[in-house]
């Protein structure tokens, strides 16, 4: 489960974040682009945008659930 303490911070603000658990492996970017990308030095993902639609939500979702190293998290 991901630890919002440890937030990456970079993420922004919001219920949806990745932590520093993130190991990059690519998944979210490739699920859900709208929400995630890869960190300014590219060393781990981030929330780049907060999920705002339905199908965003359900990507963000499928995103987290799929994360192998359970680094995405949700405040909400």
């Amino acid at each position: 489960m991901a630890n919002s303490n440890d937030r990456h911070t970079e993420n922004v603000p919001g219920l949806w974040f990745i932590d520093t658990s993130c190991i990059i492996c690519g998944l979210c970017g490739e699920y859900t682009p709208a929400v995630f990308k890869a960190s300014s030095d590219g060393s781990q993902n981030i929330v780049h945008h907060q999920p705002a639609t339905a199908e965003e939500l359900l990507a963000a979702k499928e995103s987290m659930d799929d994360c192998p190293t359970d680094s995405i998290g949700n405040d909400g």
